[in-house]
């Protein structure tokens, strides 16, 4: 059985989200970087970089939240849901770096110093800037967006799921939306699936 290694509310909630999406039976194995438990041996002994998620496929490892959803996805998913065309399979790629690259960091650094860190340790100042950051790249995927509903045309794929995963944190750090309606649909869309909802219970 497949094994995802974190607890839903980290970067294991996208793998978590994905495993939904593709009806697969699988172990949530709750290591809670909160409480060290990524440091300790038999974790480190899974992923040595101490980072979740990590999966174990019947015996094959792998870590990095996007080779994780990039591998379940082609391995699991049908033809529909994973590029068919070497192009398509290389603009999901393209768009699942670009989550990480350049929205993440900024993205989560907001979300902390708003909603996370304790009062007197925010930086409004910083989390502003960050907001600001996000503007050129969310505008980017707001023009992506114009010439259809999904990023690779006209159904939901991989690369929506793994870029709206990234997008999820949005809500709590208080993102501005209102210069990318485009974006701003989309993510609702991406956010209501079925799938989706169920991995967010996870977190509760």
């Amino acid at each position: 059985m497949l094994k995802i290694y974190g607890i839903p509310r980290s970067r294991a909630f996208r793998t978590l989200w994905l495993a939904k999406e593709l009806g697969l039976d699988y172990e949530n194995v709750a290591v809670d970087m909160g409480k060290g438990e990524t440091r300790m041996p038999p974790y480190l002994a899974v992923n040595p970089n101490g980072h979740i998620p990590a999966i174990d496929d019947d015996g094959f490892v792998l870590w990095e939240s996007m080779a994780i959803n990039l591998y379940l996805a082609k391995k699991y998913g049908d033809a529909g849901f994973y590029p068919v065309r070497l192009e398509d399979e290389a603009r999901a790629w393209q768009w699942s770096f670009w989550g990480m690259t350049e929205i993440e960091r900024p993205l989560l650094t907001a979300m902390f110093h708003r909603a996370v860190l304790p009062e007197d340790k925010r930086d409004p100042v910083l989390a502003d800037s960050c907001e600001r950051q996000l503007g050129r790249p969310l505008a980017v995927l707001d023009g992506a967006l114009a010439a259809s509903p999904y990023l690779l045309g006209e159904h939901f794929t991989i690369a929506d799921l793994n870029v709206a995963s990234v997008l999820s944190w949005m809500r709590p750090a208080r993102i501005d939306l209102s210069h990318v309606p485009k974006m701003a649909d989309w993510s609702k869309r991406c956010a209501e699936r079925p799938a989706a909802r169920a991995a967010r219970e996870l977190q509760r």
